[in-house]
C-alpha cells in the first residue's frame, strides 16, 4: 500500500492532485521486449488540479524499455525508465540564496529529470522477488508526486499454494528514500514540500518495512491485512518510528 512500492518515488510523474492528466502514450510490443513513450501535460501549481495552459513550456516526457526473459524456465523482466519534466517550478538553491524567500517566489519554467530501474524475477514456482531503484536530479521543486530524490526497494511475494491457499498471497518489502543535498538544506531551513517539511529537519534516510497478507473470501472477493513500520518518516530522525495498520476489501463484479 505504500507509495514507494506502487511506483518509482523518484519519478515526479505527470499527474494532477487526483492522479489524472491529459496526455499521449505509445507502445511498441515485440516477443521479448517492449518500448513505451508518453508525453503529458503538467499541473499549473505544485500538487494542483488545474492544468498549465502553457503547452510548449509545461510538459512531462517519459520513456521505458522492458526486456522479458526466463531463467531456468522462471520468468523475469527488467525495465529501464527515463523522464524529463518541464514545469513552473521553484529552485531550492534560489530559495536558499536569499534568507526568508518562499520557494513560490523563485518559480520559473525549469527542468527536472531522472532515471529508474526495475527488476522482477520468479525464483521458484509461486515465489517471486522484485527490486527498484530511482534517482532524480533533486534541484527543483517536487511538483506532482512526492518529495523523494533517491529511492531503493526490494521485496518478495509468495503465493499460498504450499499451505493449501493457492489464491492467497503473502508479501514483504523494504524501502529506503533519500533527498539531494540542496533539498536537505531547503527542508533544514524551514521549507516545505508536497508531503514533507516541518521546519526542524534532522536529516536521515526514510526507511520502511511493509508486510501484507491477501486472502480469498469468495470467488470475486478478496481481503487483505497490511502492516508498515516506518523509521525517520519524512527524512527526519527526530520523528517516529511509526506503525501503520491497514485492511482492504476487494470485490470484482
Amino acid at each position: 500500500m505504500n507509495w514507494a512500492l506502487m511506483a518509482n518515488e523518484a519519478w515526479d510523474y505527470p499527474a494532477d492532485a487526483l492522479g489524472y492528466i491529459t496526455g499521449f502514450a505509445a507502445e511498441l510490443n515485440q516477443p521479448v521486449w517492449t518500448l513505451r513513450y508518453g508525453f503529458f501535460q503538467m499541473p499549473r501549481v505544485s500538487n494542483g488540479t488545474a492544468l498549465d495552459q502553457h503547452f510548449l513550456e509545461a510538459w512531462g516526457m517519459v520513456t521505458e524499455l522492458e526486456r522479458r526473459y526466463a531463467l531456468n524456465d522462471h520468468p523475469g523482466a527488467v525495465r529501464f525508465l527515463a523522464y524529463l519534466n518541464s514545469a513552473h517550478m521553484g529552485s531550492y538553491q534560489a530559495a536558499l540564496s536569499v534568507p526568508g524567500t518562499d520557494i513560490t517566489q523563485t518559480r520559473a519554467y525549469r527542468y527536472k529529470y531522472g532515471f529508474g530501474l526495475n527488476v522482477e524475477q520468479e525464483i521458484v514456482k509461486n515465489v517471486g522477488v522484485f527490486s527498484r531503484v530511482g534517482w532524480s536530479d533533486g534541484e527543483n521543486e517536487a511538483w506532482v508526486f512526492s518529495d523523494v530524490d533517491y529511492t531503493a526497494t526490494a521485496g518478495i511475494s509468495v503465493k499460498g499454494e504450499s499451505w493449501g491457499r493457492p489464491d492467497d498471497t503473502f508479501g514483504l518489502a523494504g524501502v529506503a528514500n533519500g533527498l539531494s543535498h540542496v533539498h536537505q538544506e531547503f527542508f533544514e531551513a524551514g521549507g516545505t514540500g508536497i508531503l514533507a517539511g516541518d521546519g526542524a529537519l534532522s536529516y536521515g534516510w526514510e526507511k520502511i518495512l511493509e508486510s501484507y497478507y491477501d486472502f480469498k473470501i469468495w470467488k470475486t472477493i478478496h481481503a487483505a491485512v497490511d502492516y508498515q513500520f516506518i523509521t525517520d518518516p519524512a527524512f527526519n530522525r527526530d520523528r517516529g518510528p511509526v506503525s501503520v495498520f491497514a485492511a482492504r476489501l476487494h470485490w470484482e463484479f
